[in-house]
């Protein structure tokens, strides 16, 4: 063969093996776009046991969507964890958001799991324009005050799909009082969240003819409580409330009481979700039981609507859903659902992010598993949804729900 026969057969298979044999010059398919959907969230560390179970419910939302996902295009869950030495970290929360925020893939965001890190991130997603869904999150100046919109202060980028701690400090008092608790001694980890909802309890509760003993703060990374306990066993109370999450001292203080001078048998232990997470019956161990909380969502196990989900969940992850589970998927749907309709607005084009955030923004009627709602002008759901629970055999069990939209 001659050196020019040579030259044109390598250049020939060249060709051959770019656009293959069936099809001489056939194009190649185009690829699909990926549109991202954030999560921020505690997943190490002793939060975890709420944080993966969150970021597994936005997981499926995800994969569902692909199931039916908009031609050309493909959803993908981009999840970031906020946990610094095994807790929460408001500064670690920030630093994710502004790396979710400069990734243009990135249409919206799960999260986050703590208030104190929402303070830290509103200011982010509110200057960058990124839709932060959060499934958990209660305090109420989130959303009920401009503070954290420093850069554009009418512009809503932060909403929420559970109720808030001015209506789940108001239904743990009123909890504790149809428990029979007259005499209550607060403590609270003077964190965003705790700090907020033992207030509203110590107002609410006193509102409803109880007695506050005493209210006091733990430091952070506290870990022996016996001082404090010793005094609260003094004034021998009908049971402790705590504000705050299990690591932050919530597991740690329950199951101190004991040798404190409180039998934990008959002294109970009540609080809000911060201690609804399994880590809570690992560290206060036996002493769990007898123990109430708040959830500011509803039970999903309870609802019609979820069983498909629960049933979804159960077979991807081998396990029971956690508290806000239904919450994260349900956050995920919407920002998905909002992707959906600006593409279709655009032609089966990519959507913007603006375009992305005026769609939740203007959320109404959303029907999801639990339940239908909407967003308020702060960004709040209107339908909040109050769940309490109880710890006896060492298990969580179920009371009764609250829609605080209807009443009660």
């Amino acid at each position: 063969m001659s050196r020019r026969s040579l030259t044109r057969f390598v250049a020939l298979a060249a060709i051959v093996s770019l656009f293959g044999t069936c099809g001489a010059f056939a194009p190649a398919q185009a690829a699909e776009q990926v549109i991202k959907i954030g999560t921020e969230l505690p997943t190490s560390g002793g939060d975890a046991s709420n944080g993966i179970p969150t970021q597994n419910g936005a997981q499926l939302a995800v994969d569902e969507a692909n199931l039916h996902a908009p031609a050309g295009f493909r959803f993908q869950l981009d999840p970031l964890d906020d946990a610094v030495g095994g807790i929460h970290n408001p500064q670690q929360g920030a630093t994710n958001i502004r790396s979710l925020a400069a990734d243009a893939a990135v249409m919206g965001v799960v999260g986050p799991f703590n208030s104190n890190v929402a303070a830290a991130e509103i200011p982010v997603s509110n200057e960058t324009g990124l839709p932060l869904i959060s499934p958990s999150n209660t305090n109420p100046t989130l959303t009920k005050t401009s503070k954290y919109r420093t850069s554009h202060p009418s512009e809503i980028t932060y909403f929420r799909v559970c109720a808030t701690d001015d209506v789940q400090g108001k239904a743990g008092a009123q909890f504790a009082k149809q428990l029979g608790f007259k005499k209550v001694y607060i403590i609270d980890d003077n964190e965003t969240y705790g700090l907020g909802l033992a207030n509203v309890f110590d107002a609410d509760f006193k509102s409803e003819g109880g007695s506050v003993l005493g209210h006091d703060h733990v430091t952070a990374n506290q870990q022996d409580f016996k001082a404090l306990l010793t005094k609260v066993s003094a004034t021998h109370p009908d049971a402790i409330y705590y504000g705050g999450v299990t690591v932050t001292g919530g597991g740690l203080i329950r199951q101190q009481m004991g040798s404190s001078g409180m039998d934990p048998t008959k002294v109970p232990f009540e609080g809000g979700d911060g201690i609804s997470d399994d880590e809570f019956l690992k560290v206060a161990g036996p002493a769990a039981n007898n123990s109430y909380y708040t959830v500011a969502a509803p039970d999903a196990e309870k609802s019609a609507s979820a069983q498909a989900f629960i049933k979804a969940y159960k077979a991807k992850f081998h396990s029971d859903i956690g508290a806000y589970s239904a919450n994260g998927y349900v956050a995920a749907q919407v920002i998905i659902g909002a992707v959906d309709k600006a593409i279709k607005e655009n032609g089966g084009k990519a959507p913007t992010r603006a375009q992305v955030l005026k769609t939740i923004q203007s959320t109404k009627d959303f029907k999801s598993i639990i339940g239908s709602f909407g967003f308020d002008k702060n960004g709040d759901t209107t339908s909040p949804v109050i769940s309490l629970w109880k710890i006896n055999g060492g298990k969580q069990v179920f009371v009764r729900q609250i829609n605080v939209s209807a009443g009660g």
